[in-house]
């Protein structure tokens, strides 16, 4: 399993125009799933969102976590993070996990989480504004329960 996050001022998603999803300061996660991703996983992934101390304290350096400061995640399944690019010009997604299997360990992740959480649709087309903070941009992987 993989999630990106993205430390933001804040997020949110909209299907047909209206939002379905939204959080203030915090993260906006891409939360992917894969073959070997695990429900295991998926509160792993949860807890380490919550607890990276990337925002900053009263010095200005990195050092609270989203929890520490009151914040939320606005997260959104992202199947493309499993996308090959190695052969070709037309990106493979045979290593994500079914449509089924991704949406249960998405919301097992979205569950987990204790802070405020902001969903999108899953399967949805959906349109997406960030405001990134920093940019800070940080790649969690996790797979296999392990």
């Amino acid at each position: 399993m993989r999630v990106v996050l993205q430390r933001v001022a804040a997020a949110e998603v909209r299907v047909d125009g209206e939002v379905v999803g939204h959080t203030g300061p915090g993260f906006y996660a891409l939360v992917g799933v894969g073959h070997a991703s695990t429900a295991h996983d998926a509160r792993w992934l949860a807890a380490k969102t919550e607890a990276l101390r990337v925002f900053p304290d009263d010095e200005g350096r990195m050092n609270r976590s989203v929890e520490e400061i009151g914040g939320g995640v606005l997260a959104v399944s992202q199947f493309t993070l499993y996308a090959d690019t190695r052969r070709g010009r037309r990106p493979s997604f045979v290593q994500a996990a079914a449509p089924e299997v991704a949406d249960r360990l998405y919301a097992a992740y979205c569950d987990a989480l204790t802070v405020p959480v902001g969903r999108g649709v899953f399967g949805a087309h959906m349109d997406i504004r960030a405001d990134l903070d920093g940019p800070i941009t940080i790649l969690l992987e996790r797979a296999d329960g392990g």
